[in-house]
């Protein structure tokens, strides 16, 4: 590592890891990591080659039909995936500062936004796979039978830059406690956290070639999901990514996995209580700086409460401390890439053009000499069929939207192509929860907004294919099989 100030080091690592091993990479190309802060080179990694690529898979392939980990017993894998967790655990503050310098999560939220909930999903996958039906007895019209659940193979994980080890973990821990063998494919913004995993798997005893990690740009993604020695595809990214994910797994005729984007609304009801609502929502709005596919990036309000309401989510949001995001006060920092700010600019300008009406942000914050920032905005009066009401920003611009009755709201709620999260706020529970069931999503929440990792999250429409979590997610990491057993077969 090379000095740079007294906040950041530059890092760099020039080996990949591969089937269990830092090795050297088979091409000169290097990927550079620049701080959406500072717009300094703060690391730099070797850019996998499709190469690399093959190393990989063909390490893969060798562990899961020759070497040890498919063919140990539940318990075996469980300690060393445990094993994987505690040191997590240990160096969750690592993880949170290094994620935040690569992607502009405030500190102050990438502790347990970024770190410890990667951690708790090693955790929810250990006591998901400990009861798991990997082997059942039922009666057949013809006989007795025997249905087991076996692992699906190797495994290719590509991981957003938003949430690196979140949605790493998501895959790799049902992945690896099925008995899978596992390829994890890294955004090329954020890398240098996955160094870390690298060598927390390397000590918490993996068996040679069960896990490689490649940083790597679309590309080679492309190449690594239409591998044939790839037997199951898990990805999340945007939609668009997604469709040409399953086009190329396609050709081989590849499993896939896919969590995509979302428009998400949150639904205040009448009778919620403003202060309640405001407080709940503003945080899970303005997530990772607008950059989260779960996030409320639609609010819904009744028109009857209409000015209080914009009036107050207006203050909420012009409140939010813009800055470092290193900075453990900061509460919105910079976007990922100049792209992604850019990106915000450009709806913003059209949100304008198409008639919302800017209620707080809509800039570069003054405060900010440096860094991708765009200040936390709030459009009021938009229709729902404005372009920055149905597509996705991933920005720090949230949509205010009027309604009638609360007929009107689950139809403006429901009338989006995504279908990923949601919720909804009001004094009756009971009415929350049949709100709730009325609407499209594959996860929602009343009067609170939360992700159980022990439980399905996964979307309808164009949120995605499959689950993740729960035993609904474990299930993706199998293949089952029926076996026919002789009539009056009964085990001894």
């Amino acid at each position: 590592m090379t000095e740079r100030d007294d906040r950041t080091e530059l890092v760099e690592h020039g080996q990949l890891f591969i089937g269990g091993e830092f090795t050297d990479p088979l091409g000169a190309d290097v990927i550079e990591v620049v701080s959406p802060h500072t717009e300094e080179v703060i690391g730099r990694v070797p850019h996998a080659s499709e190469g690399d690529v093959d190393r990989a898979v063909a390490a893969a392939r060798r562990a899961f039909h020759e070497g040890p980990w498919p063919r140990m017993t539940l318990d075996e894998r469980i300690a060393v995936v445990t094993r994987i967790k505690d040191a997590f655990a240990v160096r969750h503050e690592e993880f949170a500062r290094l994620i935040s310098a690569q992607n502009g999560t405030p500190y102050s939220a990438s502790v347990m936004v970024q770190a410890l909930a990667a951690m708790m999903a090693w955790d929810a996958a250990i006591t998901v796979a400990r009861t798991f039906p990997y082997e059942e007895r039922r009666d057949g019209v013809l006989g007795p039978l025997l249905v087991r659940r076996e692992p699906v193979g190797v495994v290719a994980a590509v991981v957003p830059w938003n949430v690196p080890q979140f949605t790493a973990a998501a895959k790799l821990a049902p992945a690896l406690l099925a008995g899978c063998t596992a390829v994890l494919k890294v955004s090329p913004e954020t890398p240098l956290d996955a160094y870390l995993l690298a060598e927390i798997v390397a000590e918490a005893g993996l068996p040679e070639g069960v896990l490689s990690i490649l940083p790597a740009d679309r590309e080679v993604s492309e190449y690594l999901v239409g591998h044939r020695g790839v037997d199951k595809v898990s990805f999340t990214g945007s939609v668009a990514a997604g469709r040409r994910v399953m086009e190329v797994a396609s050709r081989n005729l590849t499993r896939v996995t896919l969590e995509l984007g979302g428009k998400s609304a949150a639904v205040i009801l009448p009778d919620a209580d403003l202060e309640a609502a405001v407080a709940g929502i503003v945080p899970f709005a303005w997530m990772i700086n607008g950059q989260a596919c779960v996030a409320q990036t639609r609010i819904l309000v009744p028109r009857s409460r209409y000015d209080e309401l914009a009036e107050a989510f207006a203050a909420a949001a012009g409140a939010l401390r813009v800055g470092d995001p290193l900075d453990p006060t900061t509460e919105l920092g910079p976007l990922v890439a100049r792209r992604q700010q850019q990106r915000s600019l450009d709806y913003i300008r059209l949100g304008q053009e198409e008639g919302a009406k800017i209620l707080t942000g809509g800039n570069v914050p003054a405060s900010q000499e440096r860094g991708w920032y765009v200040e936390p905005t709030l459009f009021g009066s938009v229709d729902n069929s404005m372009r920055i009401a149905r597509e996705e920003i991933f920005g720090p611009v949230i949509c205010l939207i009027p309604y009638g009755d609360e007929a009107e709201a689950v139809r403006i709620a429901d009338d989006s192509p995504y279908g990923l999260s949601g919720s909804v706020w009001t004094a009756d529970t009971g009415r929350g929860i049949d709100i709730a069931r009325r609407i499209r999503t594959g996860t929602y929440s009343v009067n609170t907004f939360s992700l159980d990792m022990l439980g399905p999250f996964g979307g309808y429409k164009n949120s995605g294919l499959g689950r993740e979590f729960g035993p609904e997610g474990y299930g993706e990491f199998f293949e089952h099989k029926m076996i026919h057993l002789p009539a009056g077969y009964r085990e001894a």
